[in-house]
């Protein structure tokens, strides 16, 4: 999203898909915001100093939405699904939800604290998950 960084202050490569830039949220004088492109143009951003992501996007005129490349499905209008429909559906919200387990536990064993919107939201991944495996049992 060159939207995104094209608003960030000192912003710096830090790898594929990575970067690096001043927290437009708080008064940062070193770079404390971490961006992150994954799968199908999704953002993550995380600020080091405790920020969250809405403030973030908020301080450069943009919404949470715009981290995402369509609407997430749960806000989309419903569709009865046929059976491999559901099924593919389940998968790729299983995969979503385990990606965000995977990089929240990747901060925080880097020593990455996560604000309470980013445990909020692990929670309900967490919860999510579970859900999906006391439905196969």
């Amino acid at each position: 999203m060159t939207a995104l960084l094209n608003r960030l202050e000192g912003v710096r490569e830090t790898g594929s898909n990575r970067w690096i830039a001043r927290c437009p949220s708080h008064d940062d004088r070193s770079p404390s915001l971490s961006i992150r492109e994954i799968d199908e143009g999704t953002w993550l951003i995380n600020c080091f100093a405790g920020c969250g992501a809405a403030d973030v996007m908020d301080a450069v005129g943009l919404e949470l939405s715009d981290l995402y490349p369509e609407p997430l499905k749960h806000h989309s209008a419903p569709v009865k699904p046929n059976h491999w429909h559901a099924a593919g559906e389940a998968l790729r919200v299983l995969r979503s939800e385990a990606l965000l387990v995977a990089i929240a536990a990747e901060n925080i064993v880097t020593g990455i604290a996560l604000t309470d919107d980013d445990r909020d939201r692990l929670i309900l991944a967490a919860q999510r998950i579970r859900g999906a495996a006391e439905a196969v049992q």
